[in-house]
């Protein structure tokens, strides 16, 4: 058999340019980063005192959140960036995987709370640079909860889920809805649902704080539904959207629908579905119930020849065929999931609950990064949301070489790259932004 080539095996690996940047690409984050003043938000209100680890919480949180840019999952994929030049692309020096374990290991749950807090203020500059809702428009937010599962007994507060059955945390995400970003995140103990109303309304506040100004609309699925969270969002003037369970009065109230109220929409074309709407009883007042049924059509039809009902309590004043196919927009929350456990949330590095919860926050960070570079650096069509690895692809994972030719600083980065116009558009428009501070 003849070899493909005769060179390959002529290359000698020698690990030995300082002058090489491992992930050129981390520019753009970076200059982000600096524009928005980043570090000095952590600095300001993450305060560990005397604890270990804790001097320069905001170098710390930012060299997490730059490694996992680049798809680091375990703390010591942040020596990554301490090789060769690739500091030099950052606004800050990369700390050592052993300081940012001690940093993560000494948080307590009240220095997790201080990161959310220096998130929010995050999102709120990223959103004052152009990122918010145009001119105090509407906002909706999509809520959910994942499973991350891990391995042992060992790690504290995971616990097995009732769906699943898998051993994780049970994490709590908020997602503004247009644009991917995560407004809100919560790691929690157990597998229980407590605490979920309390956690849609701190992420209204937090989205109010940011410099949400307009109408707020909340969507979720079954797992929250409960008339202590539809009678507390009333209260916070917000708009609802949630599915519900098919309980005994839910079934009836379907049942009792007439023929003639349902609507035919488009469907998949083995299918068929059509809305219909009635009301049910509520805490007060009765509420408004959307119904979707679905059926499969076709010569597949004798598998399920039976309608499936699928229906969602709303307070919104859309006709039910247009507040049926807003509700299903639910499902793009999914990608956000999907990204931020294919990127930081990949693995919880520690044993300890609160160490865990301060890793999440940081990988909020990194995926948040990753939709403000596209939306402020203006390539972000309208009305498609970031896919996080396209973008580690295209922008982050470009190996760079920084030189100075005849005085000029200079990162020389591959020819025929396929997105350099893209990536320098993104850096021109970033670097226009205002220092904020």
């Amino acid at each position: 058999m003849s070899r493909v080539s005769h060179n390959i095996d002529r290359l000698e690996p020698v690990f030995d340019d300082e002058s090489l940047v491992a992930d050129a690409g981390l520019l753009t984050a970076a200059t982000l980063m600096d524009r928005l003043g980043l570090e000095d938000v952590v600095d300001e209100v993450v305060r560990l005192g005397g604890r270990a680890g804790g001097a320069r919480p905001g170098r710390k949180v930012l060299t997490l959140a730059a490694s996992m840019l680049l798809g680091g999952s375990h703390i010591d994929h942040t020596d990554r960036l301490r090789a060769g030049s690739t500091g030099e692309v950052l606004p800050f020096r990369p700390m050592a995987s052993s300081t940012v374990g001690t940093f993560l290991r000494s948080l307590t749950w009240g220095h997790v709370r201080q990161l959310d807090k220096a998130l929010t203020e995050a999102t709120r500059r990223a959103w004052n640079a152009g990122g918010g809702p145009a001119d105090g428009g509407p906002v909706t937010i999509d809520v959910d909860s994942t499973i991350c599962e891990v391995s042992g007994k060992t790690k504290q507060g995971a616990a097995y889920s009732g769906y699943t059955n898998q051993l994780g945390y049970h994490p709590l995400l908020a997602v503004r809805a247009d644009t991917g970003e995560i407004v809100a995140a919560r790691l929690r103990g157990g597998a229980s649902q407590q605490g979920n109303a309390h956690f849609v309304a701190e992420a209204v506040g937090r989205a109010r704080r940011a410099g949400a100004e307009g109408e707020i609309t909340v969507r979720a699925d079954a797992g929250f539904w409960s008339h202590g969270l539809i009678e507390q969002l009333g209260g916070l003037g917000v708009r609802w959207s949630i599915t519900i369970p098919l309980y005994p009065n839910v079934k009836k109230a379907i049942e009792d629908i007439p023929e003639e109220s349902w609507t035919s929409i488009e469907y998949t074309d083995s299918g068929a579905a059509q809305v219909a709407e009635t009301l049910i009883s509520g805490p007060a007042e009765p509420l408004r119930l959307v119904v979707r049924r679905t059926r499969i059509t076709g010569h597949q039809a004798q598998i399920w020849t039976d309608w499936r009902y699928h229906a969602f309590a709303t307070d919104t004043a859309m006709p039910a065929v247009e507040a049926d196919r807003v509700h299903r927009s639910h499902a793009s929350i999914e990608l956000a999931v999907r990204d931020l456990k294919e990127g930081g949330l990949a693995h919880l590095p520690s044993g300890g609950f609160n160490a865990n919860a301060g890793w999440l926050a940081c990988a909020v960070l990194a995926y948040n990064l990753i939709r403000w570079t596209k939306h402020l650096g203006k390539i972000q069509p309208a009305g498609r949301l970031t896919v996080g690895r396209t973008v580690l692809v295209r922008l982050y994972r470009i190996p760079g070489r920084v030189v100075n030719h005849r005085g000029r600083f200079l990162l020389r980065l591959p020819a025929r790259w396929p997105w350099a116009r893209t990536y320098q558009t993104i850096l021109d428009n970033l670097r226009a932004l205002p220092q904020l501070c």
